[in-house]
């Protein structure tokens, strides 16, 4: 394809929070690797802001440190969303790039997409077109009007065109290239902690650690889950009902600990066939992931982490963008109702549960794919006329 022309202008990526890292780190190096895209520049907003947990994650991931942070910090999802946009635009206009690369659909995603689409600079959205269709979750929000504005989509599984296309989106503008989420799975998979040593860690040594050969692997973080104490009170019941048929490690996302805490429900996760770990690295999931007998989570890229794996896994929530892992893969909508939380998880005590398979161009080289066509589609937009 040759060499990009000399004045072509960097490309902006953006990452604000602990899902982008997955899916920016692989395509990071894909883009670095091709000669034909331009120079790439990350830029973190700040969105997720915890220093240590960043840096570990980054290290982890082999994601080189930002070239920009905006140091965004908390807020309600307006807040947030305004001070991104406010501190994105002179980035902006300093760096002026020849497109923005944006992920997934946290507010970052919405806001900087916004900024770029106003300034007439290219959107690239990453992950485009999944669809849970609830409207109370700020994601769905994000999702729909991400897409909207933007000028380049890449798609993860194919529903996601048919969701475009109702939307009213040119199909000329849409790509599949497989799921980065696995490009870093299977990047690192062999990098994984062992769960052996986080039982270690956790003070499990020795023939202790007999007692979880097998087991659960529990994450919850999402606000319809665990802000409201009539919701995560019956929900952490079922949880230490279903502890009884496996025992269950469960890494506390700071939110959910914190609600807890507050609603004074620690003596539902006190068991002795309970452990839980503060939030871990993405090694260290992935090592408890690996090693699992089962997974219960509200987590969307735990539920595509998962059917990769082919390790059945329980979705706390009556609904998924991700459908695909329900079709194809290892995922099973269980909602919150404990009846079908605890027989899901006999059913896969006692014949496996959901086997599955790995979904179309889930294989590791989504981020080539992104980048050779980012190449070409960049050439030919700034071709001289």
């Amino acid at each position: 394809m040759g060499a990009p022309p000399r004045d072509l202008r960097p490309v902006l990526c953006i990452v604000g929070a602990r899902p982008n890292y997955m899916k920016m780190a692989p395509l990071m190096r894909a883009l670095g690797a091709n000669p034909d895209v331009p120079p790439a520049v990350l830029v973190h907003t700040g969105q997720h802001y915890d220093p240590s947990m960043n840096a570990r994650l980054f290290e982890d991931l082999q994601l080189p440190a930002p070239d920009l942070n905006l140091e965004v910090g908390s807020g309600s999802h307006a807040v947030q969303t305004a001070e991104i946009m406010r501190r994105f635009e002179p980035v902006l206009d300093a760096q002026q790039p020849s497109c923005v690369v944006i992920v997934g659909d946290v507010n970052s995603t919405l806001a900087c997409s916004l900024v770029a689409a106003k300034k007439n600079v290219p959107v690239v959205h990453v992950e485009a077109g999944l669809r849970s269709f609830d409207r109370s979750m700020p994601e769905e929000i994000n999702r729909v009007l991400t897409d909207q504005i933007s000028d380049l989509l890449y798609t993860t599984e194919r529903s996601a065109h048919a969701n475009l296309a109702r939307e009213g989106i040119d199909a000329d503008k849409v790509h599949f290239v497989g799921n980065l989420m696995i490009d870093s799975l299977l990047g690192h998979k062999p990098r994984a902690v062992p769960v052996t040593r986080l039982l270690d860690d956790a003070g499990v040594r020795g023939s202790d650690q007999n007692a979880w050969q097998r087991y659960g692997v529990v994450t919850l973080h999402r606000p319809s889950n665990v802000d409201d104490l009539d919701v995560l009170r019956p929900l952490l019941r079922a949880l230490r009902d279903a502890s009884e048929l496996l025992p269950l490690i469960c890494p506390l996302h700071p939110r959910t600990r914190a609600n807890i805490d507050r609603f004074g429900l620690s003596e539902l996760i006190t068991s002795p066939r309970i452990l839980v770990f503060p939030p871990q690295g993405y090694l260290e999931m992935l090592g408890l992931m690996c090693a699992a007998t089962a997974v219960m989570t509200d987590s969307g890229g735990i539920q595509e982490e998962t059917t990769a794996l082919g390790v059945p896994c329980l979705t706390l929530r009556e609904n998924t963008e991700r459908p695909i892992t329900v079709d194809q893969g290892t995922n099973t909508l269980v909602g919150r109702d404990h009846e079908s939380i605890l027989g899901n998880l006999r059913d896969i005590l006692s014949n496996g549960g959901k086997r599955g398979r790995v979904p179309e161009l889930w294989d590791g080289h989504a981020g080539e794919r992104i980048a050779a066509h980012l190449a070409g589609w960049l050439q030919r937009r700034y071709a001289p006329v």
